[in-house]
């Protein structure tokens, strides 16, 4: 796999760093303070079209490819967290299944809007009860007529307050299976819950929905019948490399900060940054940060040839090397390895700051606060290294040895 990246993703990356340090970065301590985004920075967004990126071009959308995509939300997770996680939610496991699961009709009435920004999307699977045990559903659906009505509550829905698209998961009454549905919103019955204090990524909303004998059609089922489960699992893929370079925007922000602040900052009539022991942190701060670039950059690539694949462009994708993890193991690698070097490299640059890197008027502080959530959603990094070992036990002979040429 090559990590060489082509003229047009250069200019793409490009537009989207101007963006962010235009648009994003000046305000996004003011919105982690309020606890919220400007209601303009979605739509500018559409406008330039970075939340139709996974959509294909005759839906509005730019038709990029995976690994051009994740270029973009890491530079939106260089400007704010918050809103590389919105970008990255309603573009990754929304649209994904979307794409790959909805009708004709269904693709055609939803991506447009979704493309240009007036249709933001949101993703409810957990609840109370299912967080890591995800089959744990309490929110059920029944049929009625040629319909459904679905009641539950979910937890954590980022966005949900302002999405007009919810992909929610519902077990159906009296059975185990598990159905998608596509709930536009406003809708008789669905309402905005609880509005979440969170540690980080706090200018995002983050709330309860509860859905009270909501009643959809048969055109709301998305993919076929009891594959929910199965659905929500496979857009997590897609998911879990958003949030690794996601990681990565947060930990590269971290490190031109405390490579700033070191070289200002005089101690003992030296600036920080001529000691070796901050020079060591500095190190192992990029070291961190290119592995797990490379690392998601890769399982984008494994994810678009993994078999069932389909190139955004229609392109053939190529196929996977049979001795390397598979797609759903690299994606997993990929957002452990990006997290925990965020949560390091933040904690670090706090420690460069020392006592100003505790106060809330410099901004490692938030970096650190945003890391943390990358630890734990779209899978926690625990529920990660099972699904790697799954990998790992399943290769031929039981074990895999990565340590092989």
């Amino acid at each position: 796999m090559t990590l060489r990246l082509t003229e047009e993703q250069l200019e793409i990356r490009e537009l989207a760093r101007e963006f962010s340090r235009g648009e994003i970065r000046p305000h996004a301590a003011a919105w982690d303070a309020r606890r919220a985004l400007d209601p303009g920075i979605i739509s500018g967004l559409g406008e330039l079209g970075f939340l139709g990126m996974r959509i294909p071009e005759e839906y509005g959308g730019l038709g990029l490819d995976l690994q051009t995509y994740l270029l973009v939300l890491e530079e939106l997770a260089w400007g704010d967290a918050a809103v590389a996680l919105a970008v990255a939610i309603h573009s990754g496991p929304v649209t994904s299944l979307l794409l790959r699961y909805g009708t004709k009709e269904q693709r055609a009435r939803l991506l447009p809007g979704m493309a240009g920004g007036e249709v933001l999307g949101a993703f409810a699977l957990s609840e109370d009860s299912a967080g890591s045990d995800a089959r744990a559903l309490q929110t059920r659906a029944s049929r009625a007529g040629g319909g459904w009505i679905v009641d539950g509550k979910k937890k954590w829905v980022s966005s949900g307050e302002r999405a007009g698209l919810i992909l929610v998961f519902a077990k159906e009454e009296g059975g185990e299976g598990v159905h998608a549905f596509l709930v536009e919103a406003p809708t008789p019955g669905l309402t905005v819950g609880k509005r979440e204090t969170t540690m980080g990524l706090a200018a995002l909303d983050t709330v309860e929905l509860e859905l009270d004998q909501v009643a959809l059609g048969p055109e709301a089922l998305l993919g076929e019948e009891g594959r929910g489960f199965a659905m929500a699992m496979e857009a997590m893929e897609v998911g879990r490399l958003g949030v690794a370079v996601l990681a990565v925007g947060i930990g590269r922000a971290a490190l031109e900060h405390a490579r700033r602040y070191a070289g200002e900052r005089v101690q003992f009539g030296r600036p920080l940054a001529e000691f070796q022991a901050t020079r060591f942190k500095l190190a192992e701060m990029a070291r961190r940060l290119a592995s797990a670039r490379a690392l998601a950059l890769c399982g984008a690539q494994a994810l678009e040839a993994a078999p069932g694949a389909e190139a955004n462009d229609g392109a053939e994708v190529g196929v996977l090397d049979p001795e390397a993890p598979s797609a759903g193991a690299l994606a997993a690698m990929a957002k452990v390895t990006a997290t925990e070097a965020a949560m390091w490299i933040t904690d670090e640059a706090v420690q460069i700051f020392g006592g100003y890197g505790y106060m809330r008027d410099y901004p490692v502080e938030k970096l650190l606060r945003d890391a943390k959530g990358t630890e734990i959603f779209e899978g926690t990094n625990e529920i990660l290294r099972l699904v790697i070992a799954r990998d790992v036990m399943g290769a031929p002979g039981g074990l895999r040895d990565y340590t092989e040429p």
